[in-house]
């Protein structure tokens, strides 16, 4: 399950006058550690891609990283457990742990929208 993920600003914007720039639209940059192709897995990436369309279309991107291919790759962001979603950007890094399966739970976690 190496996969990556963009929905990212399409390139080749035409750049605007000084004046007429819009504010740049933050990047939600995502790296979801996995071990393997299991149901948890799965069902982690699928919860979070409807999160980050529902809630963050066109400004994010995910990176898969599957530590059965990778297990160096564990040791850069202290993986401890997988399923584990890992937000680079924007900082500070935060960490969910678990299937996604609980929305409200990620996007407080993301700080998409604040805790009740």
């Amino acid at each position: 399950m190496n996969a990556r993920v963009s929905a990212s600003r399409p390139a080749g914007r035409v750049a605007k006058p000084a004046a007429a720039q819009e504010k740049p639209v933050a990047e939600w940059q995502l790296r979801l550690y996995v071990a393997g192709q299991t149901a948890k897995s799965a069902a982690a990436f699928d919860n979070l891609k409807r999160v980050c369309e529902t809630h963050l279309a066109g400004r994010y991107t995910i990176e898969v990283i599957d530590l059965l291919v990778n297990p160096r790759l564990a040791a850069g962001d202290q993986i401890l457990a997988v399923p584990t979603l890992v937000r680079k950007f924007p900082e500070p890094i935060r960490k969910i742990i678990g299937d996604l399966s609980n929305e409200e739970r990620v996007l407080v976690g993301l700080d998409v929208q604040p805790a009740r």
